[in-house]
């Protein structure tokens, strides 16, 4: 049987899980609680009626009578977290000391059962009983069961109208049959991760009344997924990609107006849905999804409560998060951004996480002994560190190279964090593109007005519109002079520390060249411009997946060997952008004279060819070379146009790394009973979208950082739909092996030609053409056969194989 699903710029498959049914718990104490934790949470899609959904079973790591491990003092409360149950304080750092639940946000998303007072006293109470005992494990378990509901109650799922065949998704615009129809699978998925704040079970606002972390919002918005339950600032600009694609304009309106909504109340939009984010932000993409929705629905008037609000944007970035730097170079003075997060305690989602690294494992053994100062300073970082988006990563160290290669400890990477002291060239880049295309909406907003009112408004806009030219003259003339390195052809954070450019590679690189932000010393110089972009072919040439955040591996969930939506988007987009005049030759063949590697300028990657990750053969050893270099182009690269042009060819490439699995009804099946079994597939899944992946196999999901790879997903979605949509004609569908049901270790008894081919088992026959895998499974289990490695906590421990190179073609 063949069965595939494509999924693009290497983005793994598969549809939601169902959710798991509610469950509970119950125990005896000394100390007993009088209620029993009840409520369901939203999941799923309804007509807007809440549903049962997965609410996490505390889990103390203590038998039920051992008391809790001794704390640290207590961090200072802080003054932009409003709530004594879910900020920093005594009751927050006790239940995650107590660790109830592997992951620090389940606690936090609780709504209470009872009113803040009483749940303090009921703590209170626990902490000061008659008989005088210290707190159990058995205690806190109860106090929680009793006081605390379902984690995101207080959302549910809303039905939404969509186009099951919106005009970028058609057949003429996706030719490839299977390609076409996972396109619409995808499309489909909307409706999973869509809610709406449940205005019923919201904690009322007076002192009688629950309390939660929720911050609610007024419109329909699009989740993340997994454990991201609420809106995410920058997770919603590829999301809106996404619903633009699909037609969902009604959506996408929303998002803005919860964005706008944010701005009204807060004069900035945070990180997330919930009070614990009211100190920080995330990369300020919200003009960028602004004029993107304008510019797909045609819809002006959306401009006259956007504008004021996106300048009050750009004026809380400018006023918080700005600094001068005065150029090394040129010694010119700049003002450049930076991520800067006022915090002096851990970070409530990741509480847990946070104490550990500034006081050491609950375990002992590992204190670092910090001063409070040093404390203060370190969970500022860290709040930093997720400001970014990209927490965390070497790319925010003082050291990146430090920690290259220890990926079980990632202690001494988040406590050599450098992120204030950083200043970075996506922010930045980000910031330009925002200044530019606010001009472009004020000129769209003039040109709009009823004539009575046009002389005014167009001379208020074309002042206005001036004014953000400027801005982005001046943060372009920044950039290419703090951070644009004219002998390694490549662009690098600034280090206000160092006071000079940090010395590693990222995929913040392509943000400037997605803004429209080109050095003039390249402009005339083709191979200069592909110079720029000559990790991507490495990537393409050499490994299995796709383009790594870093090409450091630290263990760092942005780090190599994870690889994320957004980097696929922006590395693409960037070779949309690439000039005309500097975009006229092929890309070169590669030999053994021409590696992809030979075509990389001297250290712009900041590590030798041999401090690179490696990519394993499925046979044992490593690859060497440029293998995945066949017949002319990359394998698993599309089909070559003779007419391409180099920018052309790489972004195929990068629109074909994709994976296979999951079903579609009527058209691809489900794998036989034997084959489920033999790839530990859950025969009632029928896949996942993950939020990252990894680079030395095109199947996995990625891993590291400080929870579970999580299942949903938004911006995977988002970015899937726009690549299917403007780069539908290139996808085509992979060839895959067949599946050994016979072999225990599922070895592989076949070869790869590039072309359709038998595949041949030990004791069975089965002729394949196409994809005859299954999707990852619930228990992050693969369906083809692994990249030897290390085991890791999401997806099973990875599974050898035999005869083949791991790079070749993924199923």
């Amino acid at each position: 049987m063949a069965r595939i699903v494509l999924l693009a710029a290497s983005l793994a498959t598969g549809v939601l899980a169902a959710p798991q049914a509610a469950t509970s718990v119950s125990s005896s104490s000394a100390f007993t609680l009088s209620s029993s934790i009840s409520g369901s949470s939203a999941s799923g899609t309804s007509s807007g009626t809440p549903t049962s959904a997965s609410t996490a079973v505390p889990s103390p790591t203590g038998s039920p009578n051992a008391t809790l491990p001794s704390q640290a003092p207590y961090p200072p409360k802080q003054a932009w977290c409003p709530s004594n149950i879910f900020c920093a304080g005594a009751l927050l750092q006790t239940v995650n000391i107590a660790q109830l639940y592997p992951d620090s946000k389940t606690f936090v998303d609780k709504p209470t059962t009872k009113s803040a007072d009483q749940v303090a006293t009921d703590f209170f109470l626990m902490n000061n009983n008659s008989q005088g005992l210290p707190v159990t494990y058995e205690w806190i378990t109860n106090f929680v069961q009793s006081d605390f509901k379902g984690e995101g109650l207080e959302l549910m799922p809303t039905t939404i109208a969509n186009d099951s065949s919106p005009a970028a998704l058609s057949s003429s615009a996706i030719p490839d049959t299977l390609a076409h129809a996972w396109a619409g699978v995808v499309n489909g998925y909307w409706g999973s991760l869509i809610r709406e704040t449940n205005k019923n079970l919201l904690c009322p606002n007076s002192p009688a009344g629950c309390e939660s972390s929720l911050i609610p919002l007024n419109h329909t918005f699009v989740v993340p997924g997994g454990r991201f339950r609420e809106q995410y600032y920058w997770d919603s600009f590829w999301i809106m990609e996404g619903l633009l694609t699909s037609e969902l304009y009604d959506v996408a309106n929303s998002t803005l107006q919860n964005f706008m909504d944010e701005l009204d109340r807060f004069g900035f939009i945070p990180n997330g849905g919930r009070i614990y984010y009211l100190n920080r932000s995330q990369p300020p993409v919200f003009i960028h999804m602004l004029s993107r929705y304008v510019e797909a629905t045609k819809d002006t008037s959306i401009l006259t409560r956007a504008l004021p609000l996106a300048e009050k944007e750009l004026t809380w970035w400018s006023t918080n998060r700005t600094i001068s730097i005065t150029s090394p170079y040129t010694n010119k003075t700049h003002r450049v951004s930076h991520y800067s997060v006022n915090n002096t305690a851990p970070r409530p989602e990741s509480y847990l996480e946070d104490y550990e690294t500034v006081n050491g494992s609950l375990g002992g053994g590992d204190n670092p002994g910090y001063t409070d100062q040093q404390k203060q300073d370190l969970y500022a970082e860290l709040a930093s560190g997720a400001e970014t988006g990209w927490d965390y990563s070497s790319r925010w160290t003082k050291d990146p190279l430090a920690t290259t290669g220890n990926t079980t400890n990632q202690e001494p990477l988040l406590r050599g964090l450098n992120v204030r002291a950083t200043v970075p060239v996506d922010l930045n880049s980000i910031l330009y593109g925002a200044h530019l295309r606010l001009a472009d909406l004020y000129s769209s907003s003039s040109s709009s007005h009823s004539s009575r009112a046009a002389s005014n408004s167009s001379s208020s806009s074309s002042s206005s519109a001036s004014s953000h030219r400027a801005s982005a003259d001046a943060l372009k003339t920044a950039i290419l002079d703090l951070m644009w390195d004219p002998s390694k052809l490549a662009f690098y954070d600034f280090n206000s520390a160092t006071n000079a450019r940090s010395g590693l590679f990222s995929a913040a690189a392509f943000y400037p060249m997605w803004n429209g932000i080109w050095p003039t010393d390249v402009l005339g110089d083709e191979n200069k411009v592909k110079a720029m972009f000559a990790s991507v072919g490495v990537v393409l040439a050499k490994y299995n997946g796709t383009f790594p955040a870093t090409f450091v591996t630290s263990g760092a969930q942005w780090d190599a060997p994870n690889t994320w939506p957004p980097h696929q988007y922006i590395v693409m987009e960037a070779l949309n952008n690439v000039p005309k005049n500097v975009s006229t030759q092929a890309y070169p063949a590669l030999s053994s004279n021409t590696t992809s590697w030979s075509l990389v300028p001297s250290n712009q990657l900041g590590l030798g060819e041999s401090q690179l990750p490696v990519q394993t053969l499925a046979a044992g050893g490593n690859a060497q070379g440029d293998v995945n270099w066949n017949n002319g182009t990359w394998t698993s690269g599309g089909a070559v146009n003779g007419t391409e042009k180099w920018n052309e060819a790489l972004l195929r490439g990068m629109a074909n790394r994709y994976s296979t699995g999951g079903s579609i009804p009527g058209l691809l099946n489900q794998l036989s009973p034997q084959e489920l079994n033999a790839t530990h597939s859950d025969p009632t899944s029928t896949g996942h979208m993950y939020e990252k992946f990894n680079l030395l196999d095109v199947d996995a999901a990625g891993s590291g950082g400080e929870y579970t790879v999580q299942a949903g997903f938004g911006w995977t979605n988002g970015a899937v739909l726009w690549v299917a949509a403007n780069h539908g004609k290139l996808l085509q569908q992979p060839n895959c092996p067949a599946i050994d049901v016979t072999q225990q270790q599922r070895k592989r008894w076949w070869s790869w030609t590039g072309k359709r081919e038998e595949a041949e088992f030990v004791g069975k026959r089965l002729r394949f053409n196409g994809c005859c895998i299954d999707m990852e499974t619930s228990d992050y289990a693969h369906s083809r056969d692994l990249v030897k490695g290390e085991p890791d906590a999401d997806r099973g421990s990875r599974l050898e194989n035999s005869t083949q190179l791991e790079t070749s073609p993924p199923p």
